[in-house]
C-alpha cells in the first residue's frame, strides 16, 4: 500500500479503520522533513498490510495540525483503531518507527 494524503476534508476517515496507521505532518519547506521523508517510504514498503501510512501537509490543512497541535514539524502520530496512542516530533529512524508499531 503505498503513502496516502490526507486533507482536512479526508483525514478522520482515513484514520478510522482498524489496524496501525502512522500519520506523519509535514511540509516542502521544512529540511528535517524532507529528510525523514525516504525513511518513511522505506518503512511503509516494508510494513505489512495492516499498516497505513499518512502525510499530512501542515501548510494545506491547518484544522487537521491544528486538531492534534502541531506545533513543530517532522510530526509523527501513532493511531490504533482510529484513536491517536503515541506522538513523537522530529527525525525518527525506520527501526523506532518499527518498534513504535509493533507495540501497538
Amino acid at each position: 500500500m503505498a503513502i496516502q494524503h490526507a486533507k482536512d476534508s479526508t483525514f478522520k476517515e482515513m484514520v478510522q479503520t482498524e489496524g496501525v496507521t502512522v500519520v506523519n505532518f509535514w511540509a516542502s519547506w521544512c529540511g528535517p522533513c524532507r529528510m525523514f521523508a525516504p525513511i518513511l517510504e522505506e518503512f511503509e514498503r516494508e510494513a505489512d498490510d495492516s499498516v497505513k501510512v499518512v502525510k499530512v501537509n501542515v501548510d494545506d490543512n491547518p484544522v487537521t495540525s491544528s486538531q492534534f497541535q502541531i506545533m513543530s514539524i517532522p510530526a509523527t502520530v501513532i493511531f490504533k483503531d482510529g484513536q491517536p496512542l503515541y506522538k513523537e516530533i522530529g527525525i525518527l529512524p525506520k527501526a523506532a518507527l518499527q518498534q513504535l508499531v509493533a507495540s501497538q
